[in-house]
Parts: structure tokens; sequence; C-alpha cells
């Protein structure tokens, strides 16, 4: 199938209209007759909303090929920018072959107004960059290509055109929510594919804070996806806190699910629960990347339990070192491994503080923050109540020496 090249301009889409008008289902006639009228009375805004809405239709996909052939390209300088990439895009899925997409919105995207400035030289005195939406729709076409060779598997090409998007978003001030959406969608989708745990978590993550996840994601979609970021979180060697996925909300979709057990892990791995990721290691066979990694998750959960182990100590003034042996019981580790593990934490910036290997003590000051669960902020509520408890006392201590001396002074 080729693409024919956009309608010239002079030529009038009215047959067009006017027969689609005729012959299409009835469900659709009030569409075609809406299109039909905003363009003979050149109401350009009420024929980008409908445009908009019509090829979000189920059952208007095929039509929107031609649609756009035959009509949208006729007046695509009339359509605010951004609205007609989102429109591209949508049409974009109905080629059958990812060659065909790719080609499509190629050819779209070089009709774009270009974002960027030309400096002045000798025999131009330059441009500004041209007024919003235009860097956005740019953008929003850059991910939407991006995709289109992601699909063919044409990394270094995908690659460049997200590095492009991202350089371009980056010199915005502001930034429509379905140009990031576009744009991290697409990138967590490259490195999904790469099996780069942790840029796909951070981009997973701000690509559902962009989307309305209830409305525009199936459930087996959030489902899928859940179980994605679940399985990024666990395996991202930079990934410890775990508070910001359990409290999304599409973490739900795995409830009542072959993969709940997954989601447990994750509550297991914030808590640093030892015993919980025990019982829950009997699922690892259910998930072969997991479970070929079931070394790198004992660490991760020992090094989550060294975490929490120190944030629960009490806060009541006394001396806030830990023995090696406390800690060897708090992550089920032989004493003589708790050096090492300490050292990994300091390494990864989890905690801060020093070690005397001598004594067998460590003295922690400060673990990484993170979003708390409910267990772990009464502990917070704890040590909040002790300490102000102490300080109290010291404030007491400090009044009766105050009077004291003052007494003193008063009899001398």
């Amino acid at each position: 199938m080729e693409i024919d090249p956009p309608a010239s301009s002079s030529t009038s889409p009215l047959p067009y209209l006017e027969h689609q008008a005729s012959t299409a289902p009835d469900e659709l006639k009030p569409w075609w007759n809406k299109i039909k009228s905003a363009y003979e009375r050149k109401l350009w805004h009420n024929l980008t909303v409908t445009l908009t809405e019509f090829v979000f239709l189920p059952s208007t996909g095929p039509y929107q090929i031609e649609l756009f052939e035959k009509f949208i390209a006729t007046v695509e300088s009339r359509i605010n920018p951004l609205k007609l990439v989102e429109i591209a895009r949508r049409v974009g899925r109905e080629y059958t072959e990812p060659e065909l997409t790719l080609k499509f919105l190629q050819s779209l995207h070089s009709r774009l107004t270009s974002p960027y400035p030309v400096p002045p030289s000798d025999d131009h005195p330059g441009t500004p960059a041209p007024p919003p939406p235009a860097a956005s729709a740019f953008a929003l076409s850059l991910s939407s290509i991006a995709y289109a060779q992601l699909l063919l598997g044409d990394l270094p090409a995908c690659k460049k055109s997200l590095d492009e998007c991202e350089i371009l978003l980056a010199e915005q001030d502001s930034v429509d929510t379905i140009v990031n959406a576009g744009y991290y969608g697409v990138a967590g989708d490259y490195y999904k594919v790469k099996a780069d745990y942790g840029p796909y978590y951070k981009n997973a993550l701000l690509y559902l804070a962009c989307v309305d996840t209830e409305r525009e994601l199936s459930e087996e979609d959030r489902k899928a996806r859940a179980h994605d970021l679940c399985i990024a979180a666990l395996l991202g060697e930079t990934i410890y806190n775990f508070g910001e996925l359990l409290q999304h909300p599409i973490l739900q979709t795995l409830v009542g699910t072959e993969w709940e057990w997954i989601k447990d892990l994750i509550s297991a791995f914030n808590s640093g629960e030892i015993g919980k990721f025990e019982v829950l290691c009997n699922n690892l066979p259910n998930e072969p990347i997991l479970e070929s990694s079931v070394s790198f998750l004992r660490q991760k959960i020992c090094l989550m339990a060294l975490i929490q182990t120190a944030f629960a100590r009490p806060r009541d003034g006394s001396s806030r070192m830990m023995t090696f042996q406390s800690i060897a019981e708090a992550t089920r580790l032989p004493v003589h491994e708790v050096e090492h593990l300490i050292m990994k934490a300091l390494s990864l910036s989890l905690i801060r503080g020093s070690l005397d290997q001598v004594s067998g003590t460590a003295d922690i000051s400060w673990v990484q923050p993170r979003v708390l669960e409910g267990s772990q902020l009464d502990t917070l509520a704890e040590q909040l109540a002790a300490w102000c408890d102490s300080v109290g006392k010291t404030e007491h201590q400090v009044e009766d020496q105050r009077v004291a001396a003052k007494r003193a002074v008063l009899v001398e």
C-alpha cells in the first residue's frame, strides 16, 4: 500500500465530504455533516475539535487514512499543529505495515514548522523561534516517529528521535500533558526493549503521571504496566525506594490476579521484611526473570532490611551505635558479611555514617528518604514522641539549673 501525497489545497474536498455523508452508516452521517458544515463555514476551531473527536471513535478506523489524504491534508495549515499531530498519530495506527506508518508520520513531520530559531548571518537577519504550540507539535511528532522506529527495531534511530525530543521539551517553559505523555511513553518502551530497568521505571512512572489510567488504558494494559513496573523496581540496580510505586493506584490492578504476589513482594522490599521475602520466593518459578536474579534480590532485600533497622532503632537519646551482631540478626546474614553489606549501602548512598571494624559497630546517621507505609509512619510517630519527651526533659533540667543558679547568685 502506497501513501498518496497530500492533496492540493486548490482542489476542493467538498465532493469527497458529500459522498461520505451520503454513503456512511447512519451512526456516522451526523459526524460527516458536522465536518462538512464546519469546513463550508470556515469554522476552523470547530472543525479541528470535530476531526479530533471523529478519529478517536472506535468505528471510524476504516475511514481515517482516506479522510487524512483527501480532506485533512488540504486544510492542515488551518488546523492547530498540535491537534494535527494528535490526529495523525491516531490515523497512523490504521496502516497495516509499520514502514507505512513511519513514512506517513515522517511526511507530516517534514511539513511542520521548525521550532528552532535561525541565527542571523551575513545574508539573512535571522528568525526567532515560532510561537506555541509549534515546539510542542514538533516534539509530539518526534515521539510518534520514535515509536514507529521502535516497532521496526531501529533502536539507534529511535534513540536519536527521543534525544532530540527530550532536548526540545527541556527548552520549553510549559508543555502540554499529552506531549509529555508521548515522550515518556515511548522512552519507557525503548528502555524496556533494552532491559534497562532504572530508566524504564522512571519514564514509565512519569508516563502514568501524565495520563488518566482509568480512561485511557484498558484493564489488561494497566495490569501489564503494573507487572512491568514491579519487575523493573525489583531488578533495577539503583531503585531502593518502593513507596511511590506502592501508593500508585495502578498497582491495585494486580490484586486478585496471578501476579498479586509480586505486589506483596514489593511491599516486603519496602519494609525490609526478609521473612516475608523468603515465603514469597516460592513464587519465583512463575517469573523466570526474577528466578534467574535471586542472588541479586537477596542482596537487595538485605540492604532494605539494613535501612529499615537503622530507621526503626530507638531515638531515646542513647548511643545510636549499632552492633554488627544486631545487624546480622536483622538481615539474617553471617556476622562476617555485615561489614561488606554496610559498605555496599554507603557506596549506593542509601545510608550515611561510619563503621568500626575492630569494635564491630556502625554509626548510621542518615538513611535515604523514601515514601513510608502505614506501619513505618507509626514507627516514625513513636520516635517523634520519644524525641519530644526527651526534649521536654532537657528543657526541665535546663530550667532547674537556671533557677538554682539564680538562687545561688541571690544568696551571694
